[in-house]
């Protein structure tokens, strides 16, 4: 009983209200409730949405995907599973991104979101002169076959395809796989190493008779050791950015 009560109550109260505001006319900006609130909502729920996605997508045209993903191979060739921790990796990552796209983040500030912001030229013109500077930095590390794959899987002609007249949206994807690809490449180079000290560790764990003792165990502080004495992390930064700068 209490409780068809309470939901009587709540369904006259929120009848009431809504009887109310349409009795009212609420006028907002100068549109009605129903017209002018429904449009500012959709409105306001797009703009949120857009401002979501938009680093997303902007992390999909830079090295970020390169960079994270060597920068997590390395950690799993030196037997670590949580140090340095994602966070950590992830904010590496970043910082060696805003390192070697600055000068197209600065071309795009200057050519495209500037004069939008100051109102000397609309949307669609600062959207064709932010693809500019993206397209100059993603086109030289795309593969070519990888392109002509895609644009088959999308039933284009690839007769007269090229990376020069591609459409931006084929060139992100295979931007993107060029990127994966290139980076288990180096993943693999930087790994051997490491998996050179497991095999020697274990060989001679098991010349000892100690096949109950955990290879990776013994072999952490060696592959940690080697790691530090190298240089690695110096190293290893300056082989990721320079492979962007030539």
């Amino acid at each position: 009983m209490k409780r068809n009560l309470i939901a009587l109550l709540l369904a006259a109260s929120v009848f009431g209200i809504g009887t109310a505001a349409h009795a009212q006319g609420v006028d907002i900006g100068g549109m009605t409730m129903d017209d002018g609130l429904s449009q500012r909502v959709i409105q306001v729920i797009a703009s949120v949405t857009a401002i979501t996605l938009v680093p997303a997508g902007m992390m999909m045209v830079t090295c970020f995907p390169f960079m994270l993903t060597v920068l997590v191979v390395v950690r799993s060739g030196l037997g670590l599973q949580q140090s340095p921790p994602n966070i950590l990796l992830i904010t590496i990552a970043l910082f060696l991104t805003y390192f070697v796209m600055e000068p197209v983040f600065l071309d795009i500030w200057e050519n495209a979101l500037k004069p939008l912001n100051a109102g000397q030229i609309n949307i669609e013109l600062a959207y064709e002169r932010t693809q500019g500077p993206l397209r100059g930095f993603i086109t030289p590390r795309i593969d070519v076959e990888g392109l002509y794959r895609l644009a088959e899987t999308r039933g284009m002609n690839t007769a007269d395809l090229t990376l020069e007249n591609a459409p931006f949206s084929l060139l992100v994807p295979s931007f993107i796989l060029s990127e994966l690809t290139l980076a288990f490449q180096v993943g693999f180079v930087v790994y051997l190493p490491f998996l050179i000290i497991d095999l020697i560790v274990s060989a001679i764990l098991m010349s000892m008779g100690m096949m109950m003792v955990p290879p990776s165990v013994v072999s952490l502080p060696f592959k940690l050791g080697f790691f530090v004495v190298s240089n690695g992390w110096s190293l290893l930064a300056e082989g990721l950015v320079t492979g962007y700068m030539g």
